[in-house]
């Protein structure tokens, strides 16, 4: 045994420890559903898929999101970040991404990740993090329905006012090995979530109010009947005719003739509904508010600016005549797509406030509906049309100048800021086109490219196969002035749903 000394006597012994690194950091801890299962259905092609989404989706999102990976479990990872609004964000890009991944599996193959989000003190060693922070935040994946995120009260406490999202309080949760109860919040992406949820909640109490009231009314009327009939019976008891009027009903032709009458009154009625089905899709198709296009003759332009890196280098593009939305589309206009049953959600958004919430996949949805069901083939615009339309036949840092105007766009800094304005609110850059810049980010049929290095010069989409991210222009109320520059350009994942992403449409000139 080695012989330990007091340091103060003078006496030798063992070299004092150096002092152990510490940190503050939000840790992010993820589980795969039902692993087990997945490994027995297929244990190569579970094990293969599981490497993929490690290397392609959850390496990447947490080295995006400006945090480290500690490391991977086999059927989990453990993350660290400086910023808890950067922790819950990329998980949110990991749940939602896999929701794209599944789409085309059955269920019974679906990797669905639990994710626990927790902001403690922690030990960090090379390889490793220790501490009861981590514990927390694996207690709480633990906890966890497969495809959501559950965050600690630290961790909504530093994110509840910069995140838009909802957040459903699941109360204090007593944890294993954890001396005091956790607070616990589901986070929910989309914000209307919340008041959907509460709504099915309160529809089920109404359908189970009504069940009990349909109770009492048949007991009520059981009762009445019994009632009803135990006069019957006492009626019956007494004679009610001479028997000589009794004796002639049953030979009386009189009672058969209004069976047939009663038979032919009911027939009509049951034969019209049958009808009634053929008549409403073309109703439906008559219907349908096709967002309003400004057509453009079309032109050359130098599009980018050595503003930022990615929209570099300035390069001459030509474009062909085509027409665009006036207005971002409305939630009216989408709602119409979600009523049909071709759009994945009903927005409870005003009616004349552009849409928000959608991932390009949702925009693409939206215009393949719109083409299908009016005939004409709408589409999104391409990153150089949008960026021709923007700046309005200028070459200015805006379209109305170089000096930003805090009158003229919907953005943080800007006089109209608190959320998306009513489309058509603020005046229209020279070609008539409201909220080019500002109010909704916008989606374009473009895949991501960091720079502009290699695109087309005929104005056409720059795509190749499954891009995992697409172009997003305009900036929005929650973005600052210089995002609402004609050449400001950003982007997002290809199938996750954020609360300022909008989009606008597109037609051909032969088609409007």
């Amino acid at each position: 045994m080695a012989e330990i000394r007091d340091i103060k006597s003078g006496r030798t012994g063992e070299p004092p420890r150096e002092p152990v690194p510490r940190r503050l950091a939000a840790i992010v801890a993820g589980d795969i559903s039902g692993y087990s299962r997945l490994m027995q259905i297929d244990e190569e092609g579970t094990h293969t898929r599981v490497k993929r989404i490690e290397r392609d989706l959850i390496e990447p999102s947490i080295v995006e999101h400006h945090g480290k990976l500690v490391k991977t479990t086999g059927d989990g990872f453990i993350a660290i970040f400086d910023s808890p609004v950067e922790a819950v964000r990329c998980s949110i890009v990991i749940q939602q991404n896999l929701v794209g991944r599944n789409a085309s599996l059955p269920k019974h193959h679906w990797i669905e990740y639990r994710i626990g989000v927790n902001l403690g003190d922690v030990i960090i060693e090379v390889d490793d993090v220790y501490g009861d922070g981590v514990n927390i935040a694996t207690r709480l994946e633990g906890i966890a329905d497969p495809g959501q995120v559950y965050i600690s009260g630290g961790i909504y406490e530093q994110i509840k006012h910069k995140l838009v999202c909802g957040y459903e309080s699941l109360g204090d949760r007593k944890v294993k090995n954890i001396t005091d109860p956790v607070r616990v919040y589901r986070v929910l992406p989309d914000p209307g979530a919340i008041h959907q949820s509460r709504k099915r909640r309160e529809n089920i109490l109404i359908s189970l109010l009504s069940l009990a009231l349909l109770v009492i009314a048949g007991g009520t009327l059981w009762y009445m009947l019994l009632q009803q009939r135990g006069q019957v019976g006492d009626q019956a008891s007494a004679p009610a005719s001479p028997p000589a009027e009794s004796a002639k009903a049953p030979a009386s032709p009189a009672p058969a003739p209004p069976p047939p009458e009663t038979k032919q009154a009911t027939t009509p009625p049951q034969s019209t509904p049958s009808a009634a089905p053929t008549q409403p899709t073309p109703q439906l198709a008559s219907s349908v508010r096709e967002p309003e296009t400004i057509p453009l003759r079309g032109g050359s332009f130098a599009m980018g600016s050595n503003e930022d890196l990615s929209e570099r280098p300035v390069h001459q593009v030509t474009i062909k005549p085509f027409a665009i939305g006036k207005f971002p589309v409305s939630v009216q206009e989408w709602n119409a797509c979600a009523t049909a049953k071709a759009c994945g959600f009903v927005s409870t958004g005003k009616d004349e406030a552009p849409i928000t919430n959608v991932s390009w996949s949702d925009a693409r949805q939206y215009v393949a509906w719109l083409a299908e069901t009016t005939g004409k083939p709408y589409r999104l615009p391409t990153e150089a049309e949008w960026e021709y339309a923007a700046r309005a036949g200028t070459q200015t840092k805006y379209w109305w100048g170089d000096q930003f105007q805090a009158d003229a766009a919907n953005c943080k800094n800007c006089a109209a800021n608190e959320q998306p304005v009513k489309v058509g609110s603020l005046k229209p850059n020279p070609f008539g086109l409201y909220d080019m810049g500002g109010s909704v980010d916008q989606w374009v049929e473009d895949c991501w490219h960091k720079t502009y290095q290699g695109a087309p010069a005929d104005g056409s989409a720059w795509v190749e196969g499954q891009c995992p991210s697409h172009v997003l222009r305009s900036g929005s109320w929650k973005n600052d002035g210089r995002y609402v520059r004609p050449s400001n350009r950003d982007s997002y994942d290809t199938n996750v749903r954020y609360p300022t992403h909008g989009f606008r449409v597109a037609l051909s000139p032969k088609d409007r």
